[in-house]
């Protein structure tokens, strides 16, 4: 089976299985188009989710966000505060995959726990899965139904359009289950990043003649070192309590055309991972304040930021946060709140005024990776707390 139909008539997905939709979703590649030229985008899987949600009698839209990569929006309407649950529909590729990375193949460990293997497993199919299979549940239930949407967005691996266009086209709530991979911890906070480029201008010359010559790799090579002093500040700041002190690495470096050239241009690429209330300004001011000495000595030393994302955080006390761990508990779950380690689309809903966490299946340190996995148990579990928060909406606000 390989087509969105043929998934479709699986009577454990129509059902929302929430393993079953999981092993469906993986076996409908998804890989981003504007990482890998090869990706056939997010169409596939949108339709099949499109086409459970209409079947489980939800009010559904498709919102195309860039041709043939639609969001789908869908729309329970019952009691309480709107919850919206959100999950992107993109992966990344699959170059270096050691497991096949589109055959939702399963395999048991020595607790004979399956676990479930392919790209996307992790990021973020088990997540979507786990919502699709508490939507079904919460649809089909006798009790009252809560004010409820499901939105799948696309892109969130390359700029996040899927993202800024539901917060564009007006869909709000009065908070969000980001259902990336937490390991089913509750995440309530998350760092931001501001990426630069530096450039450093020098002379090209001969490399017998030193005196013509100005190089601009050591200079970038002199910058680094005193970006030392900036590490030494931020390593001795007071820790955030979940998601410890800020940083910033070198990325890449560019430079010289020949091995006796003296290189007229050198251009490092650097990241800053920023805390809650940390500007991207603040990365600008660093590494403009480092640049000083070179700039004194006459060396050219230009700075642009290239792309700025947001550091988020949603009371650890806010009614959301301890909802989600009431109904950890009330599943027989551990309650844990941690921090999500990577960047997500919760910064956005944030910014947009609606609360966010993160909360949802697997280890982000297998996302993207060449045997990216999922436990199945966790994709069920993180359904069963789902249904639980969205059910009992009324008490957790």
């Amino acid at each position: 089976m390989s087509g969105v139909r043929d998934f479709l008539t699986l009577p454990t997905v129509r059902a929302g299985n929430p393993a079953a939709i999981a092993r469906a979703l993986v076996r409908l590649p998804s890989v981003n188009p504007s990482l890998d030229e090869d990706g056939c985008g997010e169409g596939d899987v949108a339709n099949f989710c499109y086409e459970l949600l209409d079947g489980w009698g939800l009010e559904v839209h498709r919102r195309e966000v860039a041709p043939g990569r639609p969001n789908v929006v869908a729309r329970m309407y019952g009691e309480g505060p709107a919850l919206l649950l959100n999950g992107h529909l993109d992966t990344v590729g699959v170059g270096g995959m050691v497991v096949e990375p589109f055959a939702g193949a399963l395999s048991a460990d020595d607790d004979h726990e399956p676990t479930l293997f392919g790209r996307g497993s992790c990021d973020m199919k088990g997540g979507i899965a786990a919502i699709l299979g508490a939507t079904a549940r919460l649809a089909r239930s006798d009790s009252p139904r809560p004010n409820l949407i499901v939105a799948l967005t696309v892109d969130e691996e390359h700029a996040s359009l899927g993202m800024s266009h539901l917060i564009d086209s007006g869909v709000r709530a009065e908070m969000a289950v980001v259902c990336e991979p937490t390991g089913l911890a509750v995440a309530p906070a998350h760092k931001g990043f501001v990426w630069a480029a530096v450039e450093f201008g020098g002379v090209a010359a001969h490399g017998s003649r030193p005196d013509l010559g100005i190089d601009a790799i050591r200079n970038a090579g002199e910058y680094l070192a005193g970006l030392e002093s900036l590490h030494a500040d931020l390593s001795a700041r007071e820790p955030h309590p979940l998601l410890g002190i800020p940083s910033f690495h070198a990325g890449t470096i560019h430079g010289g055309s020949a091995d006796s050239i003296y290189p007229e241009s050198c251009v490092l690429t650097l990241e800053r991972r920023t805390l809650p209330g940390e500007a991207p300004e603040i990365f600008l001011r660093e590494l403009d304040e480092a640049a000083s000495g070179l700039r004194s000595a006459g060396h050219r030393v230009t700075i642009r930021q290239t792309l700025a994302r947001p550091a988020t955080e949603t009371p650890v006390d806010s009614a959301l946060t301890q909802g989600l761990l009431a109904a950890l508990r009330r599943c027989g779950i551990d309650d844990r709140v941690a921090s999500m380690s990577a960047w997500v689309d919760a910064a956005f809903l944030n910014q947009a005024g609606i609360p966010a966490v993160c909360f949802g299946p697997g280890d982000i340190a297998l996302a993207h990776t060449a045997a990216e996995s999922v436990p199945v148990r966790e994709i069920e579990d993180c359904a069963r707390v789902l249904e639980e928060f969205a059910g009992n909406l009324t008490a957790w606000s």
